[in-house]
């Protein structure tokens, strides 16, 4: 991961907001908050909440008197999602997953939706998680399976390896689709004292009105768009336009539909 990965900054939390929402994450925030209805927790945490995508799910399929409490490292995501949220029950909090200003034991659920690829120490970030559990608790998270099985970032990340030959962005490689090693996520999991590790592929079809839609979303909704910007010519919106050509070529030019596929991922506190 280079520092520019971790950049959801600018005009990026909005146009998350409004396009890779509905677009990848909106169908694995449902299935997440169903799991973790199923454990029926009172208390949950979530970290790298990001713009509430599933604080929104659990706030509808939780009961009301379940407190929850919302944390992201990045505030304009935050910010983002406390607007599209004011729910009273819910608290909002800037913190790091690697150093949670939590109680020992304070939660019967920790959550997180695809930000365990982002943490710089995973094992340290999932002992975090474990600590603040109840003996018991669960964690439940998700992280994406590799990019070729994952058809959109896949068709993006080509097209823009063709407008920058020499330096291609990586980012979507890199890190959303970086940690995808089953093997290695329950290594990293026993390591940090957790029990009873499950982990399920989950796939979901990503639909989009239009090719424009996900080329704007990747190219100009991630910190991808760091690293578009810094390349300098032919600029972000000539390869917006290279990565909507190809989203066209690849699935057609009207509405579109692909493959995206997840992992999901439970684990348990020792009692």
């Amino acid at each position: 991961m280079v520092a520019t990965d971790k950049a959801f900054t600018g005009s990026v939390p909005q146009v998350y907001e409004r396009l890779l929402v509905p677009l990848i994450f909106a169908p694995y925030a449902r299935d997440l908050a169903a799991r973790i209805a199923q454990v029926g927790p009172r208390r949950l945490l979530e970290t790298a909440a990001g713009t509430g995508v599933v604080t929104r799910a659990c706030a509808a399929q939780l009961p009301a008197d379940v407190a929850i409490t919302a944390t992201d490292l990045n505030e304009p995501m935050l910010a983002v999602a406390k607007a599209a949220l004011p729910d009273p029950r819910i608290e909002w909090r800037q913190a790091d997953a690697l150093a949670l200003p939590f109680d020992d034991a304070s939660f019967d659920v920790v959550a997180c939706q695809f930000g365990a690829m982002f943490f710089p120490d995973r094992v340290k970030g999932y002992a975090e998680a474990r600590r603040v559990l109840a003996p018991g608790g669960r964690l439940l998270f998700n992280v994406w399976d590799r990019i070729e099985e994952n058809e959109f970032p896949d068709t993006v990340s080509q097209a823009l390896a063709q407008v920058f030959p020499h330096d291609p962005p990586r980012f979507m490689a890199r890190t959303p689709h970086g940690y995808h090693d089953r093997d290695l996520i329950r290594s990293d999991l026993q390591r940090a004292g957790f029990t009873d590790i499950a982990v399920e592929a989950v796939d979901h079809v990503s639909r989009a009105p239009s090719p424009r839609e996900p080329a704007v979303a990747f190219c100009q909704g991630t910190p991808m768009r760091s690293e578009i910007e810094a390349r300098g010519a032919p600029g972000l919106e000539a390869a917006t336009d290279m990565a909507e050509q190809a989203l066209a070529q690849r699935f057609g030019g009207g509405a579109i539909e692909g493959r995206i596929r997840a992992l999901v991922v439970s684990a348990t506190a020792p009692q």
